[in-house]
């Protein structure tokens, strides 16, 4: 099979493969459409050790099985037995794995192997591009529930989320999904903020301010982290999902003496990833028609136009060609 491998950074091109071979209680899903993370850009750009080259990236994936079933792929394979995943918190399995590290080469390839519980079917008529948003938008579901919940009760349900890619996004549609009064996005990009106003109907600015009871960085740089702790309320709650670098930027003698409460999160559980699907698919997550679809044959431009700037879309879908 065809499939776009990493092989050094800032290099990715399309090579021929082995077929994938399912293992015992997997399936192979023929790949119909895979989004770009910024996990895969961490890994494009060599950052990221975890996905040495070569390697096949991609984890947020829709396809079909040789039934005919489509499905949506939930990438985080969990052993099943450890006290996180009895308890419901399998994203904290010790032996966790994911699609686009090694063992587990990624969905960017015309096929890809899975468990079959990590497959959610995908009702008819509702498109497998937009089924391939299940993966980041679980992420955001995720985080937004934890932190909604973490607020004390006489807070308004109010968030500032501070940058404007898929997951940023995600995340403000998931709180507004859960509740949330007052959703804010804090994105410099203008050609960003414009898309997500006048595409996603998000109150999106350039800089972030004012003083807010929930704050989501959705970046995870020092800079963003100290915006974070500096415009949080007392006694509010920041979510930490980005992953741009490990150190730097939290006010902690603020936060311990305005008791902020600081949670970071990682990916999402097998419900959530549930609750989120069945969300998308009766349509309270919005019409999802932010994305921007290109062959996988183009992917190593779509990946250079990200570096570069060039895309305003939150997320660029691939798909393989025929």
């Amino acid at each position: 099979m065809k499939a776009l491998v990493y092989t050094d950074p800032e290099h990715m091109e399309i090579r021929e493969v082995p077929d994938p071979v399912p293992g015992t209680g997997e399936r192979l899903v023929t790949v119909d459409s895979a989004g770009i993370c910024g996990s895969d850009m961490h890994a494009y750009l060599g950052h990221d050790n975890r996905r040495p080259a070569p390697l096949i990236l991609g984890h947020e994936a829709s396809g079909t099985l040789e039934d005919g079933r489509r499905v949506t792929l939930n990438p985080l394979v969990t052993c099943g037995t450890c006290p996180a995943c009895t308890t419901g918190r399998d994203n904290l399995c010790p032996t966790r794995q994911i699609l686009s590290m090694q063992p587990r080469e990624g969905a960017f390839a015309q096929a890809v192997v899975i468990p079959e519980r990590n497959l959610v079917t995908v009702p008819e008529g509702f498109a497998l591009d937009k089924a391939a948003l299940a993966e980041p938008l679980s992420v955001s579901w995720h985080s937004a529930r934890l932190g909604l919940a973490a607020m004390h009760p006489a807070d308004a349900r109010r968030a500032l989320v501070i940058g404007g890619g898929a997951i940023g996004l995600a995340a403000a549609l998931a709180l507004k999904a859960m509740g949330a009064e007052d959703v804010v996005i804090a994105e410099p990009n203008a050609t960003r903020r414009a898309y997500l106003a006048d595409r996603c109907g998000i109150d999106a600015r350039e800089t972030a301010q004012g003083a807010w009871p929930l704050v989501i960085d959705a970046v995870g740089y020092a800079a963003t982290r100290q915006v974070a702790s500096g415009l949080v309320t007392p006694g509010g709650v920041i979510v930490h999902i980005g992953l741009g670098e490990d150190t730097g930027g939290l006010d902690v003698r603020r936060m311990t003496l305005q008791e902020i409460t600081f949670i970071g999160t990682y990916t999402y559980t097998a419900q959530d990833f549930r609750d989120c699907a069945a969300a998308m698919f009766e349509g309270r997550l919005g019409p999802l028609d932010w994305t921007e679809t290109r062959p996988l044959s183009e992917g190593a431009r779509a990946f250079a136009d990200i570096r570069a700037g060039r895309v305003a879309a939150p997320k660029i879908i691939l798909k393989p060609d025929a």
